[in-house]
């Protein structure tokens, strides 16, 4: 899908990784809707980036509030063609700690958010792509692009409840890919490692080189824009398809 003049919604564009996807796509010609909670933060990205980036405030757990957003997106751009899901959260926490069991309002906090979430955004996005007409011989309408983490796969410990939601994203990618092919929409997921985001600023300097030394090659953290070239090649390349695909210099997570 060649993405220039497509409209693409990214969900947690405001910062981070869906920013850095943000950027690149209006930099090759797409519309591009953030979904967002961060108001300041999303209207500063769309004000910066230009007329084809708008903001929107977005909660997407929230069925009602992300289908009238879609519908807005579409009056605003046309078809909606690429969803990209990298809104997320993370909650530190044992299984059992010394204050006792992992608080059951916390781990369904997170399922909603990084689970629910993104699987609220694929049905609405895939039912709006499917009156599409097709871009491409092949039939193709759309694709859905979502994230994942390494720790779907190597969850350390107090992860268990992001660990648990990004490992229900790596399992849906392929029965979703199956679901929509009738329909002529993709689905692939994003498995990243550790991405130098703006948290990571925070963090001291033997810290930060412990993370960096726990990767294969390159001996460095991952840069958002290394996800939204990613990102980008799978909206251009038509035979990627209910892939999960790991991009973390070949680290391996430890417990701890």
């Amino acid at each position: 899908m060649d993405i220039k003049g497509k409209t693409a919604i990214v969900t947690g564009g405001a910062s981070g990784l869906g920013l850095g996807t943000t950027e690149l796509y209006a930099a090759n010609g797409a519309n591009v809707a953030i979904f967002d909670l961060n108001e300041t933060a999303g209207q500063a990205a769309a004000a910066r980036l230009g007329d084809h980036v708008k903001f929107y405030k977005v909660n997407v757990a929230d069925a009602e509030n992300v289908e009238q957003a879609i519908t807005q997106v579409s009056a605003d751009f046309g078809d909606i063609h690429i969803v990209n899901n990298y809104a997320g959260i993370g909650i530190g926490s044992r299984t059992l700690g010394r204050n006792g069991p992992h608080s059951l309002d916390d781990y369904m906090k997170v399922v909603m958010v990084n689970q629910v979430g993104t699987f609220n955004m694929c049905r609405l996005a895939a039912a709006a792509m499917a009156n599409n007409q097709p871009i491409n011989d092949d039939g193709g309408r759309g694709v859905i692009i979502n994230t994942a983490s390494v720790a779907a796969y190597e969850g350390q410990i107090g992860q268990v409840a992001y660990s648990a939601t990004k490992g229900a994203i790596v399992a849906m990618t392929l029965p979703m890919a199956r679901d929509l092919s009738s329909v002529g929409i993709r689905v692939n997921t994003v498995v990243p490692g550790i991405i130098h985001t703006p948290l990571f600023d925070e963090l001291s300097e033997e810290v930060y080189a412990g993370l960096s030394a726990a990767t294969v090659f390159p001996k460095r953290l991952g840069k958002p824009s290394e996800i939204a070239k990613l990102s980008l090649h799978i909206v251009d390349n038509d035979y990627i398809n209910g892939e999960c695909i790991r991009m973390d210099a070949a680290i391996r997570m430890p417990p701890k």
